[in-house]
């Protein structure tokens, strides 16, 4: 970790005409997290300052860098991405700067957290529309990540203190899901819920639920046939493991009976059947976290709420503990790859002291 053993944390604008920079400034506001983390905002000083204005925020300061070795431990830092001099901040208006900002705040944000140069990277949302260039072609921030990682498959794993949902195939038409859902992509979902419950989570044990992909689970192949052939299968091998995964439930039993609860996580078949049960359970404290990366990658789990932009009404909540969840899970893989190295050593040892008496 970094000095003091306070996690650097990237924090990155997303779109400045949106909610991001609001919830920001109000998770960051007042320096409250420089205790436990240093936060570093990749954005635009120019845009910072108006916002300030906006919610007539007057007893903070931050930090102007424009690289992330210059930072102060002490105070919020702010890199400026890009020439700011023209930007124009309008809430809730779309418009090409935003997305340009948008992007080069997300590439400089990376480039830090693959280099080790910080500890963890907490996206704000972006519109997926007018970030789009050259570079960016991805229908949002889970893809670009595992892209810029050389990462196969990457795990939308949407996450709370009590309810955690991880989605079998992402940003799909509907359409394409029954087309990209095999067994093998689903005991690799499986896998890697089931190493971020123990490597990220200390859940060293975790059960989990699967949901079946058509209405009440395909009711034994009266609806469909991919829980009899496909996901049943797979449950099987799975079991077979030693893992404790149990299903698939019918999604809407499931949710309406809350026996999500009896479960460490889930794994939904498509986005919206994860994702909407989980806004409605844990919107105010859910966290968007990209299982799969070598890195630490999470978002609040809103968009850019175009329509309260500027108005001072946005909830920092999600933001709040998408920051706290990627200080935690920054610190526990430190800690496990600590315990790892130590445990190589002591064998090291051992072995060496074996061949000497030999």
């Amino acid at each position: 970790m970094s000095e003091i053993h306070k996690p650097i944390i990237g924090i990155s604008i997303g779109d400045f005409n949106g909610i991001g920079p609001e919830v920001i400034l109000k998770a960051v506001g007042g320096n409250r997290l420089n205790k436990i983390c240093t936060p570093v905002i990749y954005g635009s000083a120019k845009v910072i300052n108006r916002y300030r204005q906006l919610l007539d925020i007057k007893d903070w300061q931050f930090f102007t860098i424009q690289r992330v070795e210059q930072l102060n431990h002490k105070q919020v830092n702010v890199i400026n991405c890009m020439n700011d001099q023209h930007l124009e901040v309008q809430p809730g208006n779309i418009t090409p700067e935003a997305g340009k900002l948008a992007f080069e705040s997300l590439k400089r944000a990376v480039d830090d957290l693959k280099a080790g140069k910080i500890d963890a990277l907490v996206t704000a949302p972006i519109n997926k529309h007018n970030i789009q260039n050259d570079s960016f072609k991805f229908p949002g921030h889970t893809e670009f990540l595992a892209d810029a990682f050389g990462v196969n498959q990457e795990l939308m794993f949407m996450v709370s203190d009590d309810l955690k949902i991880g989605v079998a195939t992402g940003h799909l038409p509907l359409e394409q899901v029954k087309t990209k859902i095999s067994k093998e992509l689903i005991i690799k979902k499986l896998d890697q819920i089931k190493s971020s419950l123990i490597r990220d989570f200390n859940i060293q044990k975790p059960k989990i639920a699967i949901l079946g992909l058509n209405p009440h689970a395909g009711e034994n192949g009266l609806l469909g046939n991919e829980e009899l052939e496909i996901i049943q299968p797979a449950l099987v091998e799975y079991k077979k493991k030693g893992n404790l995964v149990f299903g698939p439930f019918p999604a809407d039993g499931f949710f309406g009976t809350a026996a999500w609860k009896n479960y460490d996580a889930v794994l939904a078949m498509y986005h919206d059947q994860g994702l909407m049960p989980f806004k409605m359970i844990a919107f105010e404290n859910g966290v968007n976290f990209t299982a799969g990366l070598p890195k630490v990658r999470t978002s609040p789990d809103h968009g850019t709420a175009y329509d309260i932009a500027g108005k001072n009404i946005a909830d920092e909540s999600s933001m709040l503990n998408a920051i706290y969840m990627a200080i935690d899970i920054a610190r526990n893989r430190k800690e496990l790859s600590d315990l790892e190295l130590n445990s190589m050593k002591k064998k090291t040892i051992v072995l060496k002291e074996a061949s000497m008496e030999d």
